[in-house]
Parts: C-alpha cells; structure tokens; sequence
C-alpha cells in the first residue's frame, strides 16, 4: 500500500449466545486473548450467501482477472528475507506507548501505540513494502495498526499512517478517513489464520487486493484509493463471493476452510495489489504446497455482490442478517 493510497480527504472459548440469523454465532476471539475480534454482528463476520448478485459482476470480474487464479499470500517460511503474510503481536500487558510521527496524520489516531522491542513486521525488518505492523493489547482488547512504520533510532517512530480499534466496538472510521489501510479498514480480522484452519472453520470475512480500483468507497470501507471513476473496476470495499459450484472437498484439508468462508463471508476489497491476493498470517505450520492449490480456484469463480443490505449505519460495522 503505497502512496497511491492516500489520494482523498485462540484458540479456545465458550460460544457466545447465538446473534441474529444469518450472523456468526461463535466466539471469535484473537488467540491467546479473551478479546473478541470486533463483536459477533460485526460485518467482519456477517454471512452473504444471499447477498444479490450485481448487475455488472462480470465486468467487476473481468478487470480483476477472470483467468487469473486465486493465491494466498501467506505461507511459511521466508520470502525476499522476511515472512509471507502479515504478522501480528500480542503484546505485554500495560506495554508502554510510544510517540509515531505520522506522514498523514489527519486522518491517524493519535496518542501512542504499544510498539514492543524489535516487533513483527511485514515483510521483515529490512523491508521497503509496506512494512505493516499489528498490535493488539490484552488487557484493554484495542487493537493498534501501523502502516510504512519505521523505528527513527530513538525509541520513536514514524508511519504513514495509522488507526486504533476498539475491538469490544463497532465503531467505523470518519468517512474519507484511511487507515492502516486502503479502503480505511482494519486488517487483523479480514487474515486468514493458521489456528482457525486448524480448528476448521473460518467465521470472517478474508482482505483481498485488486490490481485496478475505482475512485470510491462501498460501506464499510471509509477510503478509495483510486483516481479512476471506470464502473467497472471494484470499489474499496467492494465483495466478492465464491460460487457455491467450488466444491471444498476436491481440496487439500488445509485449505477447505477457506473456500468455505470464501462461500459463505466473501471477500472484502481493502487495498491496490495483485488480483485474488488474500492476506494472511505467517506461520511455519501452514502447507506452502497446499495453498498453491487454490490457483485452481479462478477469477470466474467469484461474483460481486451487493452487500449494501448488511449494513444499518453508515458511521457502525454492525450488520444485519441478509433475508
């Protein structure tokens, strides 16, 4: 996510007591904390299976690559020096906030963050992309997100940007507002994780990019990122859903979870990138070879929907059931 984007102003739990139909009725909780990941009627977890299809889902479909193949970009292992995926840290209780001096800092949360010594990085320390950094904090259940973040060598950093969420809320950001990414969304819940595949089940929503956006957002992003008004390029927040003729089970046991969640909560467009690249957490267990077999799944498979009726508020992720 480079400067292209800023162009406008766990493992265990009891289930939570079932949510409206058609939401999640689990517990999604991030591993090693008893905090939520964003409540159980936030549209991260909301179900589109009977979301309509757009009309122009083909021409949406068609400019992200109806030939190109589906990739999971995470896996285990290293990659140009660094891990593939976008990590995250649980930090100490009580973990002192340091200062970041942001690059657009009108539209990042100010007031500290709780950057631990030598943190998880995208891409590696010695990364020039776009060198992501998660944090959430256990005690307060708030999650910390930095983008293009650099240590200055006096215990302060500089970012380009960056948000705070308040993971028992469904608070959104101001319209027009970034975040640590893109489309002004959060990241850690839209990434696939190793312990909810191992677990079987997928209960969000998966961050995905596209090569070509539109100068526009879609509820319940808060940001474009694009100088282009072409239709028929995707929106930042833009989803797309798997067709349900993807069966899982002509699949590898690792990757099953994720057609499934693709089927049933879709994909959310968040940032400029390559097509069908779904973000991911590191983690030495996964298969690499297993997640090359979502290649197989195509740009054809998908289809756009209209997810405007999930939506109750535009400045609350709180949604509602489909019908």
């Amino acid at each position: 996510m480079a400067r292209r984007r800023i162009l406008s102003a766990a493992a265990s739990g009891a289930a939570l007591l079932a949510v409206a139909a058609g939401l999640t009725a689990c517990d999604p909780k991030v591993p090693g904390t008893e905090c939520t990941m964003f409540p159980g009627n936030n549209h991260w977890h909301a179900k589109v299976v009977n979301a309509p299809v757009l009309s122009n889902s083909t021409n949406l479909v068609n400019t992200v690559g109806a030939t190109k193949g589906l990739k999971a970009d995470f896996g285990s292992g290293l990659w140009d020096g660094g891990p593939i995926g976008i990590p995250y840290v649980v930090v100490a209780p009580g973990q002192a906030k340091v200062e970041v001096d942001f690059e657009y800092d009108d539209e990042s949360d100010p007031g500290g963050y709780p950057i631990p010594a030598d943190p998880p990085i995208e891409g590696g320390a010695g990364s020039s992309g776009d060198r992501h950094i998660l944090m959430v904090e256990p005690e307060e259940c708030v999650l910390y997100e930095l983008y293009s973040a650099y240590p200055d060598g006096d215990g302060t950093w500089s970012a380009g940007s960056g948000a705070i969420w308040d993971l028992t809320s469904n608070d959104q950001r101001p319209l027009g507002w970034t975040s640590a990414d893109a489309a002004g969304l959060a990241i850690l819940p839209g990434l696939v994780r190793y312990d909810e595949v191992a677990a079987g089940r997928i209960d969000h929503a998966i961050r995905m990019t596209v090569p070509q956006s539109r100068r526009a957002y879609l509820w319940p992003a808060s940001h474009y990122a694009s100088s282009s008004t072409d239709p028929n390029r995707p929106a930042m927040g833009e989803r797309f859903r798997l067709k349900a003729s993807v069966d899982e089970a002509n699949f590898p046991e690792q990757v099953r979870p994720i057609i499934v969640a693709l089927k049933t909560h879709g994909a959310i467009i968040a940032d400029n990138g390559s097509s069908w690249y779904m973000s991911g957490v590191p983690d030495e267990r996964w298969d690499n070879d297993q997640l090359r077999t979502l290649n197989q799944i195509k740009g054809s498979d998908f289809v756009a929907i209209d997810g405007s009726g999930l939506m109750i508020s535009e400045d609350s992720g709180e949604a509602q059931p489909l019908p």
